[in-house]
């Protein structure tokens, strides 16, 4: 039996969390061996007999893609189905054994990785599009469909996901759901919580709860799918999503803009949205130092022109219905930029081919890869005012400074970007390596200047196991206490995901 759980996280809190596991036990070798007889068709990938696989065949389940988060699962096992999902369910709850469900393990947080030895629900074979109606654009599709995938489906039909992510070329749409990801478009389309029509859910128990709905207006009493999006899998497993796609845009322009310093931004802003309104897309912000790291690792630099001591850069990007028309409005606005009285900016690049719209936005999704490259990387995603962006990369750096590991100690930089539009920014710390000194010289203050800005913890990576005992900046009392209300009501046996988002 498993009595106790002690968890070193990368944030350098140790924390002792005895009942999470406590009427859980571990899979054996006769569980496994049952799995394998009522699953014939389903893989799995177990160190125990028949399958005798080694630890390292478990590694890329059992670790997160940074390498931060480690668990112990002996077992992996990957349904075809949403009947297959229910059985192993159901077999869990009737034998108190803990599961995680997990996507593309893209997360950022901790949220698909054991923190034990759970059994892996892998859903990557969950792959097929059940439907699509070109007349209303609803796609239905299984949850472990590849972003990049279905993107590439909807296209030749004129529709795109309203959901885009540096990581779409591994992360699934069942895990965007359940992490309610946000990603790049959000500011054009808004979040999973509107597209998002209808999920099939197998809950804690097996029940297989069948909410897939087509349709765009549905007034019947509770919207239990909401409840869902977000949960990070600790709810229920989501198997299948009922999407709205938008048409796609029949011209695609994007903007690079070099500006002298952070002031800048929200004159920039609102000059901006004036003069594009309806087609503005992504307004994305990344500072001089995150440009500098990109730069050095392999992305060509943009501008010809002299960039001076630019301080911080601006992607933004329309996408609208007739080529001219938004060609007419960008001209005005790189006109008005250009002309500012203000010296809004220093310079700017318009994409004039395909190539060079894919290699602006490929600067602005590359710098997450650049930052592996550099060293390992403390990421903090939060929501505050925009405009406050460049106050707390600033607090945060004079910190550590004075904490004694910036800029010697193992802290190589401090850094931010973001999507400015939506408010989100990406602040991070790039180190020599992970340590706790490091980690408690940033938390909890990152934490405590969030909440002094009543904004949140997590803008759209969620909170896994790494910020569960951070929530309070973020949810009240209140708030917290009705979340577990929740999860218990659906899950009181504990099994879906433990020691994820509520404990």
């Amino acid at each position: 039996m498993l009595r106790s759980l002690r968890i070193i996280s990368p944030s350098g809190f140790n924390r002792t969390r005895p009942r999470l596991f406590s009427s859980l036990r571990s899979l054996t070798e006769q569980d496994v061996s049952h799995l394998a007889s009522i699953l014939p068709s389903t893989p799995i990938i177990s160190t125990f007999s028949p399958f005798n696989n080694s630890k390292d065949e478990l590694d890329s389940f059992n670790t997160d893609w940074m390498k931060k988060y480690h668990g112990n699962s002996t077992t992996v096992v990957k349904p075809r189905s949403t009947e297959e999902v229910s059985q192993i369910v159901h077999w869990c709850w009737e034998n108190r054994v803990a599961i995680v469900p997990q996507g593309g393990n893209t997360g950022l947080v901790g949220g698909g990785v054991p923190l034990k030895d759970e059994l892996v629900i892998n859903l990557g074979n969950m792959n097929k599009i059940r439907s699509f109606d070109p007349v209303s654009g609803i796609l239905v599709a299984e949850s472990g469909c590849v972003l990049e995938s279905l993107s590439e489906y909807l296209a030749p039909k004129g529709h795109i996901m309203p959901l885009d992510l540096g990581a779409k070329g591994s992360c699934q749409i069942g895990g965007n759901v359940s992490t309610n990801a946000g990603g790049l478009r959000l500011l054009r389309y808004g979040s999973l919580h509107g597209s998002v029509l209808g999920l099939e859910v197998v809950l804690p128990d097996g029940t297989i709860l069948d909410q897939l709905s087509t349709v765009r207006k549905d007034n019947t009493g509770y919207d239990l799918k909401q409840l869902f999006i977000g949960a990070e899998g600790t709810l229920g497993i989501v198997t299948g999503v009922s999407i709205l796609t938008p048409a796609a845009p029949k011209a695609l322009n994007n903007v690079l803009l070099a500006v002298p310093n952070f002031s800048k931004i929200i004159p920039i802003f609102r000059t901006v949205r004036a003069h594009t309104s309806e087609i503005l897309s992504a307004f994305e912000f990344f500072d001089r130092t995150a440009y500098e790291i990109v730069c050095r690792h392999g992305h060509r630099r943009p501008f010809q022109e002299d960039i001076g001591d630019a301080q911080c850069f601006i992607l933004l990007e329309t996408s609208g219905g007739r080529k001219e028309h938004d060609e007419e409005k960008l001209n005005d606005l790189l006109g008005t930029l250009m002309n500012s009285e203000e010296n809004l900016i220093t310079t700017g690049v318009l994409a004039q081919s395909p190539f060079q719209f894919a290699s602006i936005w490929a600067m602005r999704e590359g710098i997450t890869e650049a930052l592996t490259k550099e060293g390992k990387t403390y990421k903090y995603d939060i929501s505050i005012p925009s405009g406050s962006f460049k106050d707390v990369i600033d607090e945060i750096r004079e910190h550590l400074r004075a904490q004694g590991v910036y800029p010697e100690g193992g802290v190589k930089a401090v850094l931010g970007y973001g999507h400015f539009g939506d408010g989100n920014l990406h602040l991070n710390v790039v180190t020599d390596g992970y340590s706790p000194k490091i980690a408690s010289a940033i938390e909890p203050r990152i934490y405590e200047i969030v909440s002094r800005y009543r904004g949140s913890i997590s803008a759209e990576h969620g909170i896994g196991s790494h910020k569960t005992g951070v929530l309070h900046y973020s949810k009240g009392e209140v708030s917290r206490a009705w979340m577990k209300k929740i999860k218990d009501l659906f899950d009181e046996r504990g099994i879906m995901n433990p020691g994820k988002v509520i404990i």
